[in-house]
């Protein structure tokens, strides 16, 4: 079997259980928007957005590392799963414990001095120490399922996750109402302590989803011996902290502009339009979960194909057809907005406009999480915290400039561009340090004819769907005719 069919197969595996436990997931944003004001969404946005900021600083750039020293060390796998594992434990109980302690300090602060809600912001904070906690543990786990060619285990308890997650929404959501209502099963009892409309039962099916995935996980916990090598992870460290500082950059790209803008925007409307942009960043979804999936089954699949001859020829093909995939799914989501806008309710379409700029956010994500192979590859992570830094700075500095004046179109710009940034900078230092033979000039020809195609049907021909089908369809023919040759070559391999 040829390497691009064993790279696609386990890609595709990985692809098809996030795609299907997204979007099964993807079916409460719908729910959410129809059942919660905009305000409402708003703290349900602005919480998951805390949480992304924790998730890297506790996994400590061990999921990297892991993979990295599994294929460096091949005769001490067992420690490197020690030691990654003991890691992410070791911060996270401490994490955990100061949580739960300060947990009123922590309402307070993300009520932004509001006190109205903060009983109730208490439990949310407490909700999501334990969340953090326990799913942090289960990452190496995870990770070794991966490293050990397991991906229908890996998918399975992914979506079950995903399944338990959206089952006790709908549970909270309608089914407990229901019962009320009708005097059904349990009714009385139901009554005296459900609350209506309360965000806190989303956090709390997030909890019990969490805990379940943990015990699902419980054979890789029982293969962890309590054995810490002190010399092997003297070196892992070094090669960890640098991506432990780089994936904080890239989560300030991602989440920090929600909590931004709930800093920056004037308290009668934050969580409103923070709602809003929570919710249309929803749409860009899918090219969000292609990334995910994409990453699941690259990154280690490049650490093992790492010491063959043909490698970086191997890199830079992978990298041209993602970057062509990724330039379809742009056109395509653009052409078909009208519909995909259905998934959120008429209150938040307002913010629609803003959906264009998030989505090639992510393609230039996309790229720029393929080109980072060569950092990663040669034990550079340190221009990883460099590229990262930067975007993150960007981050910061122009939404604190945007946010009061332009609100969440100002952070959709400003998204965008950082990854446009670090992407262009990836690139550059990486053919420096570490050249792979990309097809520069077809790649970045893709990426134009996208980007001119998306204005047009988004903006000259106003969402028009049938004309944006139209573009969509003229751009898959294009595609067609100069590469068809090229795919039936790989094919034959």
């Amino acid at each position: 079997m040829s390497v691009y069919k064993k790279f696609a197969g386990q890609t595709l595996i990985y692809g098809l259980s996030t795609i299907f436990s997204r979007l099964f997931n993807f079916i409460l944003t719908p729910i959410y928007t129809r059942v919660y004001p905009t305000s409402v969404y708003g703290i349900f946005t602005k919480m998951f957005s805390y949480a992304s900021t924790i998730n890297p600083i506790l996994a400590f750039g061990m999921e990297t590392t892991f993979f990295r020293y599994l294929n460096k060390h091949e005769d001490k796998k067992q420690e490197v799963y020690n030691n990654s594992f003991l890691v992410i434990a070791f911060i996270s109980t401490l994490f955990l414990i100061n949580g739960l302690v300060f947990s009123d300090y922590l309402a307070r602060f993300t009520l932004n001095g509001s006190i109205s809600e903060l009983a109730n912001q208490k439990l949310y904070v407490k909700y999501f120490v334990w969340i953090l906690f326990v799913d942090a543990i289960s990452v190496i786990p995870f990770a070794k399922l991966r490293a050990d060619g397991k991906p229908f285990r890996y998918s399975l308890i992914k979506f079950l996750n995903i399944g338990i997650f959206v089952g006790f929404n709908l549970l909270f959501i309608f089914v407990v109402p229901w019962l009320i209502k009708n005097d059904g099963f349990l009714s009385n009892w139901l009554a005296t302590w459900y609350k209506s409309q309360w965000i806190g039962y989303v956090f709390v099916s997030n909890l019990i989803a969490s805990i379940i995935t943990f015990v699902m996980l419980f054979p890789q916990f029982l293969e962890i011996q309590f054995k810490f090598n002190s010399a092997l992870f003297n070196k892992m460290f070094g090669y960890s902290w640098p991506v432990l500082v780089a994936n904080l950059s890239f989560i300030i790209n991602e989440t920090l502009d929600k909590i931004l803008l709930s800093k920056y925007l004037p308290t009668n409307i934050a969580d409103h339009d923070i709602g809003i942009y929570g919710a249309v960043s929803k749409l860009a979804i899918f090219i969000s979960i292609f990334n995910t999936a994409f990453r699941l089954g690259a990154e280690p699949f490049f650490f093992s194909h790492a010491k063959n001859a043909n490698a970086k020829q191997t890199y830079a093909t992978i990298l041209y057809y993602f970057v062509l995939a990724l330039s379809i799914l742009f056109v395509g989501l653009t052409a078909n907005i009208e519909l995909i806008k259905h998934f959120i309710s008429p209150p938040y379409w307002v913010g629609l406009s803003a959906v264009p700029y998030l989505l090639f956010g992510y393609v230039c994500l996309g790229i720029y999480m393929n080109l980072s192979v060569w950092y990663r590859l040669s034990d550079q992570t340190r221009f990883g915290l460099y590229i990262s830094s930067v975007g993150a700075i960007f981050t910061i500095v122009m939404n604190i400039i945007l946010i009061p004046k332009y609100s969440y179109m100002g952070s959709a710009w400003v998204s965008m561009f950082a990854y446009l940034i670090i992407m262009v900078i990836s690139y550059v230092l990486g053919q420096k340090h570490y050249p792979i033979p990309y097809n520069l000039k077809r790649m970045i020809a893709y990426l134009l004819v996208s980007i001119f195609f998306v204005y047009l049907s988004f903006w000259i021909f106003e969402r028009n769907i049938y004309i944006g089908n139209g573009i969509l369809a003229l751009f898959l023919l294009g595609v067609f005719y100069f590469e068809k040759n090229n795919v039936v070559k790989i094919l034959k391999k």
